[in-house]
């Protein structure tokens, strides 16, 4: 069966599958999916959980074994398997399969995958598998034209209320990272703006200008000017206020890319300013991407990426490592003089 992320809750209220297969590249719906999934399983006892990353290392078997052992006296439990792909391997495939089929009275099986999967032939056969005998809900990102709406709805739900330019404000300051955006309405939500009333544009501009806290723009902005011990006094204070990690790593990540996507262009003929006005740059920022090409040579922007890819790798779970000791690391390749780049 095939459940939409907005349904789910519905679904669940009616009934719980014995195995759900949720996947989609926006980390923040997939991991609301997850928790939607596991406070149901809890309501029906469901009381212990396990959480297994499936990397090159894992031992299908063992997880497997484990299964077939279980106690008449074990707990109830919520089996999570985080696949870093759509492809576990031929043995990985085969438990799967195997679990969809087989329905376990004490276990409830939860498979996330952080990417779209394919579709028609193309589709693994074991997550077919599991939307024949379970659930399968698949996250569709929130496309550019209906971000704002999206993020009224999330204002609303956590008793904001944002006019349509306010909210339009928030998509374009975010760019249409969903992490980043929900942060902003958490935000507003704790400083309850407005005593009830429509917040709008200056509002919003208004709380952005007054608010102390650090955020993940002016740490690009620093690194992008070489500013060394702002940018690490930054990333000490995002660290302390519990900024999730994925979201400082996005925005490093995501100037890399388009230093790189900026680079190619010129490459290949094209005017800095028109390759600046391609990638969205806003106009305050342009000085700042045009100072940062001069010390990112073509070299220099692919070796950050092969160091952003294995910063990406830790922060799902793949490789095993301290995430804000793997940033700090992507920040230092960065911060470091164009000389010794």
């Amino acid at each position: 069966m095939k459940v939409a992320l907005k349904q789910l809750d519905r679904h669940l209220a009616r009934e719980l599958a014995h195995i759900y297969l949720i996947a989609g590249d926006e980390p923040l719906l997939v991991d609301e999916a997850l928790e939607q999934v596991r406070a149901a399983a809890r309501r029906k006892g469901f009381d212990s959980r396990e959480v297994h990353t499936t990397d090159r290392f894992f031992r299908w078997a063992e997880l497997e074994g484990e299964a077939d052992n279980l106690s008449l006296f074990a707990s109830r439990k919520i089996v999570e398997l985080r696949l870093p792909s759509q492809r576990p391997g031929t043995e990985g495939a085969h438990v799967l399969e195997t679990w969809a089929e087989r329905k376990e009275p004490d276990r409830v099986v939860v498979v996330a995958v952080p990417e779209k999967l394919d579709f028609g032939s193309k589709r693994p056969a074991w997550a077919d598998a599991i939307e024949r005998h379970g659930v399968f809900v698949e996250i569709w990102p929130v496309g550019r034209a209906e971000l704002p709406g999206w993020i009224q709805e999330r204002a609303a739900a956590a008793k904001v209320k944002l006019s349509s330019a306010a909210a339009q404000l928030i998509a374009d300051r975010t760019e249409g990272h969903l992490l980043a955006a929900n942060q902003e309405i958490q935000r507003l939500a704790l400083e309850s703006l407005g005593g009830g009333r429509e917040l709008d544009e200056a509002d919003v501009l208004a709380s952005v200008a007054n608010n102390s806290r650090f955020d993940v723009y002016k740490l690009a902005d620093a690194v992008l000017g070489g500013e060394s011990a702002r940018a690490f006094k930054i990333l000490s204070g995002l660290r302390e206020e519990g900024t999730a990690p994925q979201l400082v790593n996005w925005a490093l990540v995501r100037d890399i890319e388009l230093l790189a996507s900026v680079d190619y262009a010129v490459r290949r003929g094209d005017n800095v300013d028109a390759a600046l006005a391609r990638n969205r740059v806003w106009r305050s920022r342009q000085g700042l991407v045009k100072q940062a090409l001069r010390k990112f040579p073509t070299r220099r922007l692919r070796a950050l990426l092969t160091q952003a890819a294995d910063v990406d790798a830790v922060l799902k779970g793949v490789v095993p490592a301290e995430p804000w000791t793997t940033i700090t690391g992507l920040l230092l390749a960065m911060l470091r003089p164009a000389a010794h780049a």
